[in-house]
């Protein structure tokens, strides 16, 4: 663990509003470190960390003969020709890529790593909140903003606030808990002493050349993991089960679900040990194996979440009536199909989604919320039928309501390469508006973006028979007045992207 005595640094973030980078910042500003940066826009991160006491100039303090820090740490989509980057080096200050500088923390920690293609930043909030309730006071680096629940100990947030949103939380114990990153194998910088595996599935086929070299990054990854280590595995997903099949670690298998025949998971691996996490879930409300639990957050991939959680808070025995306490009060996080508020009567909903997977996951647990609702009216007009109140209330409400996606696609290359599970990922939603690709620097092919538009995913949509309704719109202002015109009372509506589509959701509730 860092201790509190080390002599503070001069830190230099480019790049410092990504989520990640200032997550970082947020952790050497606790510590006393003098902490200034860059980026190439500002924001509401950007101004949080001002206020923290960070220096974020149009420029960098160093490039016209200010002062010099020790150190420079740049986000991964910072391009090696960067003018900032190209003159610390040239000065000979030391140069780390954010995932390099959270590497050297996670040798001086306790780290628990959160891998995996979808669901890390999640499942990461969930451990990080476990474990502040059982009072292992740990420190966490998050991929998204999370409520806190106990006051944030940071001094330099002035007097302590109640339940801090952040993407960082200061801990002042030997436990630290991130959020691991494969892109661009940022994870092989991380040595930690539990490792979550979610899944593993296709993405950023920019970097990765296919699933093979994806899955053999893993491999290499997880050998990280010492003797005393311990690999906690999603039981129900094939590619981690062949990952975890090759480890000489504790092996830890977790499930949201019966049918995924425990014997034969169990037998990938003579260390394995197959945790009792919660199984047969089919809804997200309680279960047999634990009726306590009552998740306020919808879908079944949030079930596979909780069970990688539990699974951590068990090897750490923490006893499980802290975890479903903590569970259930858990109301998500920030744009993971995070509420927004109302137009016209319908619920908006933020959301991260970028991978075809994730979209369908996310549009499900929409879908769940839409039947619940159903199923509410329904047992009203049941139990009032003969009430004069409730007479007449199935004929004259016949109008079903709706789910609606409005998705920004992320970036070309994966738009193009994933092309065919896109166009199978929104069958849960029954409206849906395409947007512009949202481009990403210095991650694009000119050449693929000849190849591929949202046009063409659009019409590929309408050639389904779901979702009924499909339309491609070339800005934000004609998809906010679209909406406006055609969203009616109880719709639920997901604007999902990982670009600037948070934006659309903004101007859509100040409308």
């Amino acid at each position: 663990m860092i201790k509190s005595q080390e002599k503070p640094k001069k830190i230099h973030f480019i790049g410092i509003g990504g989520i990640g980078v200032s997550a970082l910042a947020r952790y050497y500003l606790a510590r006393g470190a003098q902490v200034s940066g860059s980026d190439v826009a500002e924001s509401e991160i950007i101004e949080e960390l001002r206020r923290l006491g960070a220096k974020i100039p149009p420029s960098p303090p160093f490039a016209k003969g200010g002062e010099v820090p020790d150190l420079v740490v740049y986000s991964a989509a910072v391009e090696e020709n960067n003018l900032e980057l190209v003159e610390a080096r040239a000065r000979g200050i030391k140069c780390q890529i954010y995932a390099q500088a959270l590497g050297e923390l996670t040798k001086k920690y306790f780290t628990i790593a959160v891998s995996g293609t979808h669901g890390k930043s999640t499942t990461t909030a969930m451990i990080g909140l476990i474990l502040e309730a059982a009072g292992l006071n740990p420190t966490v680096i998050v991929g998204t903003k999370v409520r806190w629940n106990e006051p944030h100990p940071n001094p330099l947030l002035g007097k302590e606030r109640e339940k801090v949103l952040s993407n960082f939380r200061l801990g002042h114990s030997k436990y630290l808990v991130i959020e691991a990153d494969e892109y661009s194998a940022s994870f092989l910088n991380y040595w930690p002493k539990i490792i979550v595996l979610t899944n593993i599935e296709e993405d950023h086929l920019d970097y990765y050349r296919n699933l093979k070299h994806i899955m053999e990054t893993f491999a290499e990854y997880i050998f990280h993991l010492g003797k005393d280590g311990a690999l906690v595995v999603n039981g129900e997903d094939e590619n981690a089960r062949k990952i975890a099949a090759a480890t000489k670690c504790k092996v830890v298998y977790y499930s949201s679900s019966e049918s995924r025949e425990a014997g034969r998971v169990e037998k990938l691996n003579k260390v394995g040990v197959l945790d009792g996490a919660p199984r047969n879930c089919g809804a997200r409300r309680s279960n047999n194996n634990l009726p306590e639990l009552d998740l306020k957050i919808p879908g079944k991939h949030n079930l596979s979440n909780v069970a990688a959680a539990m699974a951590v808070a068990k090897l750490l025995k923490i006893p499980d009536k802290i975890s479903i306490k903590t569970l259930n009060n858990f109301s998500g996080t920030w744009r993971r199909m995070e509420y927004k508020g109302k137009v016209n009567g319908a619920k908006i909903y933020d959301d991260y989604g970028h991978h075809p997977t994730e979209i369908k996951a996310t549009l499900q647990g929409a879908r769940e919320l839409l039947f619940e609702r159903a199923e509410r009216v329904e047992n009203l007009k049941t139990n009032f039928s003969t009430s004069s109140r409730f007479a007449g209330l199935r004929s004259k409400n016949k109008r079903r309501e709706n789910l609606w996606c409005v998705f920004q696609p992320h970036q070309f290359q994966r738009t193009y390469q994933l092309f065919d599970k896109f166009a199978n990922a929104f069958g849960d939603a029954d409206k849906v508006i395409l947007l512009p690709i949202y481009s990403v620097a210095g991650r694009e092919k000119e050449e693929i973006k000849k190849k591929v538009s949202s046009q063409m995913l659009a019409l590929c949509l309408k050639a389904q028979s779901k979702p009924k309704e499909v339309i491609y719109l070339n800005d934000f202002n004609a998809a906010k007045e679209y909406l406006m015109k055609n969203l009616k009372k109880d719709d639920i509506c997901v604007i999902m992207g990982a670009g600037d589509i948070y934006k659309l959701t903004e101007i859509l509730l100040k409308s």
